[in-house]
């Protein structure tokens, strides 16, 4: 079945702005823990964060980390996420989970052409109709020769999900921190990207600015705060 990406913010450091402005401030001042965030007044947390983010110093941000859970997704997409490595992921297996009857994630240049619609909704078809055989064939088989029924699936699935194909979707759980997360929506948010991805970053910058908004007012492409890093290869 097709289906659609949504993008939640399941839990995030409360207060960014003010405790990376907090953890900034003791880079540049006598200030002791305790009266770390005495003064840090909304508009002071505004000037301080500005200044901080002109000056291009970011390893304060990394104190602030957001989660996401993220669905309507595909593996292809998995792949190209897992790049960005300072990140932690919790992944839908499809070792444990059966995939009968899988969801799956249709581009738009395919799903605009009819005959590629078509082309492309039978091999989802083909693909699982042999995921079904090879799950039944092989769970029967270790059953069989004396396994139990659970274990059985399990080890069906693992061998059957190599028929799937990058269009199955999955569900993530991803954590970064504020740094990391500048360094995907400066690669992920330009025009330039993978259209799936781009979605996806596009929709985790709306979240965090939400709840964030100093901290991520500048963040995305390059080219919305300064000039495009692409060269020749820029759009």
């Amino acid at each position: 079945m097709q289906t659609k990406l949504t993008v939640q913010l399941l839990s995030y450091t409360p207060d960014a702005d003010k405790l990376v402005s907090a953890a900034a401030k003791l880079c540049y001042s006598s200030s002791d823990i305790p009266t770390l965030l005495d003064g840090l007044t909304p508009e002071k947390v505004e000037e301080f964060l500005t200044r901080l983010l002109s000056m291009g110093h970011e390893s304060p941000v990394e104190h602030a980390s957001f989660t996401f859970g993220i669905e309507g997704v595909s593996r292809a997409l998995l792949a190209q996420l897992t790049r960005h490595r300072i990140a932690s992921f919790s992944v839908q297996s499809q070792r444990y989970v059966n995939m009968n009857g899988f969801d799956y994630v249709v581009p738009p240049e395919i799903e605009a052409d009819d005959v590629s619609r078509e082309a492309f909704h039978s091999a989802m078809a083909a693909a699982q109709q042999s995921y079904d055989q090879l799950q039944e064939s092989l769970a029967a088989r270790y059953i069989a020769n004396g396994m139990d029924k659970r274990n059985a699936k399990t080890k069906a699935n693992e061998d059957a999900r190599f028929v799937l194909p990058n269009a199955a979707t999955t569900k993530i759980v991803m954590t970064m921190n504020v740094r990391s997360l500048y360094n995907f929506f400066r690669l992920r948010c330009c025009v330039r990207a993978q259209w799936e991805i781009n979605s996806l970053a596009r929709e985790m910058l709306k979240e965090v600015r939400i709840v964030a908004p100093i901290l991520f007012a500048k963040a995305g492409a390059p080219c919305v705060s300064g000039t495009c890093p692409e060269g020749e290869m820029g759009c």
